[in-house]
């Protein structure tokens, strides 16, 4: 009789093996949102004690599979465990990915076609496609970085983050927009939110003389913001009798490239290790 009262009141960690309690925590943390989870959270919800969820998550973070914000304290999946999962599957390059596609919108739209992804607080130059016309752009050529919220394509990016991930870029890269005079935080957020509503950036702002730009965002199989594509051009050719059509062909050309990005991609995570 004790011993079936006993086991009755076992915990729910009773009977679970060392590996299913590790991997219960990577498939939670695999479900959290990009700031990451904390422990105290994180063992409510896989049903385990704070303690052994911690001594879990120390475990993982020694193999490097698991990693710890010092700021926020809060845990998230590391670049080791994605990096991992990508050569299982074979995982490919991003800017090989997307080349094709720029190619084809430099041929289909005569523009000049530029892959830009995010790197931290910035959207990097992946690639470009130069067409008939003399443009510039904030990013120049290959490798040229501009601040997240600078131009349409890094605005599409910014424009499509986590919230508590967006917020925080505003707050760091306000103070550097300081040199686009027409920019402020009640503007931009006001942009991001056209942008959001629209599914694409494009406005003349005068910021670039005669140039103009429509970004569309790209996501990943998870549905995450990962890169962005921007078709430049001298502002006579992208008004409001053309627009549309070009951002339909964007964004067709953006979802193709989308549904083969794996979320598991360490190199949409980290873009600039592509140009090294």
């Amino acid at each position: 009789m004790s011993n079936s009262i006993h086991q009755n009141n076992q915990s729910p960690e009773a009977g679970l093996t060392a590996a299913s309690r590790l991997f219960a925590v990577l498939r939670a943390l695999a479900d959290t949102p990009e700031g990451g989870e904390r422990v105290t959270q994180l063992a409510v919800r896989i049903g385990l004690s704070q303690p052994t969820t911690h001594r879990l998550l120390r475990s993982l973070i020694d193999e490097g599979m698991v990693e710890q914000d010092v700021n926020t304290k809060r845990y998230r999946l590391s670049l080791d465990l994605f990096a991992l999962a990508a050569r299982a599957q074979n995982a490919g390059n991003l800017r090989d990915l997307v080349r094709p596609a720029l190619l084809r919108l430099s041929a289909t739209l005569g523009e000049s076609l530029i892959l830009l992804a995010r790197s931290g607080f910035d959207a990097i130059c992946l690639d470009r496609t130069d067409g008939p016309y003399p443009i510039r752009t904030f990013t120049g050529d290959i490798g040229g970085r501009v601040a997240l919220g600078v131009g349409q394509g890094s605005l599409a990016i910014l424009a499509f983050l986590p919230d508590e991930e967006r917020d925080a870029v505003i707050s760091y890269n306000m103070p550097r927009l300081k040199d686009f005079h027409h920019y402020d935080e009640v503007f931009l957020r006001s942009e991001i939110e056209n942008v959001r509503r629209a599914g694409y950036a494009s406005r003349l702002t005068g910021a670039l003389p005669g140039m103009a730009a429509v970004g569309v965002p790209i996501f990943d199989r998870s549905g995450r913001v990962v890169a962005a594509i921007s078709a430049s051009t001298i502002s006579d050719r992208l008004g409001p009798d053309r627009l549309p059509a070009v951002v339909e062909i964007l964004k067709r050309e953006a979802e193709q490239v989308g549904s083969r990005i794996s979320p598991f991609d360490p190199v949409s995570r980290n873009p600039s290790q592509m140009l090294r």
